[in-house]
């Protein structure tokens, strides 16, 4: 224990998620946001400037006199509406029942909406979480550990990293989980639940009451079995049959799929009584979102824009998507299954020669050609703290295509020069 660390001794010691700690390490050694030598391949937001195809950047908002004053907990009544109507149109034409504003929870970023949702989780409840998973799940259910029971699932290899159907319902049925909380497409692996799979997903839900929590946020980095760009967004949406009734909640917002990372806009949209609570939560977690990112929200959320970012969204990471894998292969470096979602490649390095095959060793070693990756541990999810087997994902490292192309190609050129001089020895 260091000498703050016993003098401050009511604090916890509050671990780092992945990404925030290759930051912390990386810079150390000179690194900072947008330096021109530096290759952030353990990157998790995506590339922010004017992009093919793409709409200009939104660079200016107009406010009104009232977006001085507090908003409401859950958002305006017009970005609410706005956020409904773009899940109506994308997701549910045709469909008697229709998303409204009373569905949307709007809040400042993913992970204050996530906080929102966990929060109004009732004492006793049997939650599912699954392993890899996003690595602020771990700290998420920490904090509720008290109350809630936890019951982890690891998924296999041979799956995906994919939760099968089969198994959510065993998990269910066996375990009486009443609540899983994912992502999909899942950070770190890529894979995706959609279709039929997704489909069953939600019919789970609504035959077994189990509450899904679905993490969307990369809903729009779609990539078909060729890798060349899906024609949409995977959303559970899709397969909602009564928004009122059918316990799905999901989670998204203009992060990842619009570029926006530092406006920190997201949303929950899910049956109302669900979303009543989730504000009622809000109120003391957060207080609800800025004013000023609601109004801008607007502008991204008009549906030609809304498309024509998506689209070129999708046709050029399927491009960076298409160049990492087969630069990663070329180095002996291969993922489980090729990912069919966002703008990461969850590989395994265990056939690298030594120490290279270890994710921590492989991180520091590519920190010396200032190129940045994240270690898989970090997505092994253990808000209880331990683990009764070795660290399963010791030999596994997420890779980021989330800068510009150029940026991928030279850490990627980097990572095999490394890689060689350790063969050569």
């Amino acid at each position: 224990m260091s000498d703050q660390s016993a003098v401050f001794s009511m604090i916890r010691p509050v671990p780092y998620m992945g990404v925030i700690w290759v930051v912390h390490e990386a810079s150390k050694l000179g690194f900072y946001n947008g330096h021109p030598e530096w290759c952030n391949l353990g990157q998790g937001q995506p590339e922010v400037a004017d992009m093919e195809g793409a709409p200009p950047r939104i660079t200016h908002v107009d406010l009104k006199p009232s977006d001085q004053a507090y908003g409401p907990i859950g958002g305006s009544l017009e970005v609410r509406e706005a956020v409904a109507a773009t899940y109506n149109r994308l997701y549910r034409k045709g469909m008697k029942s229709q998303y409204t504003a009373d569905n949307v929870s709007f809040a400042s970023g993913g992970r204050p909406a996530l906080t929102r949702l966990f929060a109004t989780l009732a004492d006793g409840v049997r939650i599912l979480y699954k392993n890899p998973d996003y690595t602020a799940y771990e700290d998420y259910l920490a904090y509720h550990r008290s109350r809630l029971v936890l019951v982890p699932a690891m998924a296999r290899e041979e799956d995906g990293f994919n939760l099968t159907p089969r198994a959510l319902e065993a998990a269910i049925t066996s375990q009486g989980v009443r609540a899983f909380v994912f992502s999909n497409p899942c950070n770190p692996t890529g894979g995706v639940i959609k279709g039929r799979n997704l489909e069953n997903y939600v019919g789970l839900s609504r035959k077994h009451g189990c509450l899904l929590g679905l993490d969307e946020f990369y809903s729009h980095f779609a990539y078909n079995d060729d890798g060349s760009p899906a024609d949409g967004p995977i959303s559970a949406a899709a397969y909602v049959e009564d928004v009122e009734k059918d316990p799905v909640i999901l989670v998204d917002g203009l992060t990842k799929s619009h570029r926006y990372p530092g406006w920190r806009a997201g949303w929950i949209i899910g049956p109302s009584h669900c979303i009543e609570m989730i504000n009622r939560a809000g109120s003391a977690l957060d207080g609800g979102p800025s004013m000023i990112v609601q109004r801008a929200s607007l502008e991204a959320l008009e549906p030609a824009r809304y498309d024509q970012e998506t689209t070129a969204l999708r046709q050029v990471f399927s491009r960076k998507r298409r160049l990492m894998l087969e630069k990663l292969r070329e180095m002996g470096i291969h993922p489980a299954v090729d990912p069919q979602g966002t703008f990461y490649i969850w590989a395994t390095i265990k056939d690298l020669p030594a120490p290279l095959n270890n994710g921590d060793a492989f991180f520091h070693a590519c920190l010396s050609r200032k190129v940045m990756t994240v270690p898989g541990r970090f997505f092994d999810v253990r808000p209880l703290g331990v683990r009764d087997i070795e660290e399963p994902y010791a030999s596994w490292v997420r890779f980021s295509y989330g800068p510009g192309e150029s940026v991928v190609a030279e850490g990627l050129s980097r990572m095999k020069a490394l890689i060689d001089e350790y063969r050569s020895k």
